[in-house]
């Protein structure tokens, strides 16, 4: 799996100390962006608009959000959407259902195949990973938040 960039403010989160990512190498900060959370689009489905609700207040807290992100903000948050669809038509139909068909003769055979929501869902789980990634939104991403800076460089004899 290739490695994504992250967003400076990421790195400086997760980095050794100030200016500095966790290999210690300094971050650019990249240009000057208003840091100002997008506001979302009007034609976000129902789904789509919790989720933005409740991951926007947590991205702006941690000033990763610009109005210019609204795009991509919006296409994870209808990638979720999609994915909680295909989710709930699993869990409502099967993994699996039978398909009839009728020969020319009236005979009838049966044959099971996969609900195609299955691959709906994997497809949007795989998209919805890349566009979480870009956020700091991977179970990862946010562990390694959640360290901080390695302030107890003393411990650590390859530093």
């Amino acid at each position: 799996m290739s490695r994504i960039a992250q967003p400076a403010a990421l790195k400086l989160l997760k980095g050794r100390s100030d200016g500095r990512d966790s290999g210690g190498r300094p971050v650019n900060a990249g240009p000057a962006f208003r840091r100002i959370a997008p506001k979302p689009p009007t034609w976000l489905s129902a789904e789509a608009r919790a989720e933005w609700r409740r991951i926007v207040p947590g991205l702006q807290r941690l000033d990763l959000l610009k109005e210019e992100d609204r795009a991509v903000l919006a296409a994870y948050c209808e990638t979720w959407s999609v994915f909680v669809q295909a989710s709930r038509t699993v869990t409502r139909e099967g993994l699996t259902s039978e398909v009839v068909t009728v020969s020319a003769s009236g005979a009838e055979t049966s044959r099971t195949v996969a609900n195609p929501s299955v691959a709906i869902m994997r497809n949007a789980g795989r998209e919805l990973r890349g566009f979480a990634a870009q956020f700091g939104l991977t179970p990862a991403s946010e562990q390694a938040l959640a360290k901080g800076p390695d302030d107890d460089e003393d411990d650590n004899p390859f530093a």
